[in-house]
């Protein structure tokens, strides 16, 4: 792995009393793609989460280049440059793809660049570049997807965490948006994606954690990790 730009310690967190992540550790390498993987349950989300600063961490931390940010609220690690691109898009259903995008720029440190990062996912996604005034609610699931990655990104990120790309989507559509994934991490992105379809999280990750049970199973190198019996078994149906 190359040098860590997110690195998170030794992570618990839940919900209420019910605790989901028992002492969870992982790193994302700068300019890599790093998947989380695992089955329904297992605790990706609330990883995430509990990274991106949607819920406060029990114990352990989180730290992005060098510092501790476990405590920031997600408006302050975006401001540092956290994009989360949440399950289920969460899209502002009712205005238009544009007023979307512009809401992904509110940071001083998006606002400075807005005009290039527009042409950028435009560029990225031109289907939205046609749909700028269309209303968000009134898009297709996969056309939705672009534009949460998209507002994603507007935020001018130094890490880009996705949760859940290909939750209802077409396979045709999850394969499209894999590939503006790898594109995204070969112009030098750091992304963390948390992802059910664990064959296509392997085939584009340059590693990968396992969770179960809110604990780590395993990680390693997704070539390493697919040739695993038991991964085989559980998850690639192998």
């Amino acid at each position: 792995m190359s040098e860590a730009l997110l690195k998170v310690e030794a992570l618990e967190a839940g919900y209420g009393e019910v605790q989901v992540l028992w002492g969870v550790s992982l790193a994302a390498g700068r300019g890599q793609l790093t998947a989380i993987v695992g089955a329904n349950g297992a605790g990706k989300t609330t990883t995430l989460r509990a990274v991106a600063g949607t819920i406060t961490p029990w114990k352990g931390r989180v730290m992005f280049e060098g510092e501790d940010v476990t405590r920031l609220s997600t408006h302050e690690k975006s401001a540092r440059g956290f994009a989360l691109v949440p399950e289920g898009r969460q899209l502002f259903s009712k205005m238009t793809v544009g007023e979307n995008l512009e809401l992904g720029a509110f940071s001083k440190r998006a606002a400075r660049k807005y005009a290039e990062r527009l042409e950028e996912v435009f560029s990225l996604f031109p289907r939205l570049a046609e749909r700028q005034r269309q209303i968000a609610g009134t898009l297709s699931g996969g056309e939705q997807q672009m534009v949460a990655i998209a507002r994603g990104l507007m935020s001018d990120p130094d890490i880009l965490i996705i949760d859940e790309l290909s939750l209802g989507l077409a396979p045709v559509v999850v394969y499209q948006l894999f590939q503006t994934l790898k594109k995204l991490k070969d112009n030098g992105l750091t992304i963390l994606l948390v992802e059910q379809n664990v064959h296509l999280a392997l085939a584009v990750s340059d590693y990968a954690y396992v969770i179960a049970e809110g604990r780590l199973f395993t990680e390693g190198e997704p070539a390493r990790l697919s040739a695993m019996p038991e991964i085989r078994r559980a998850y690639l149906g192998l």
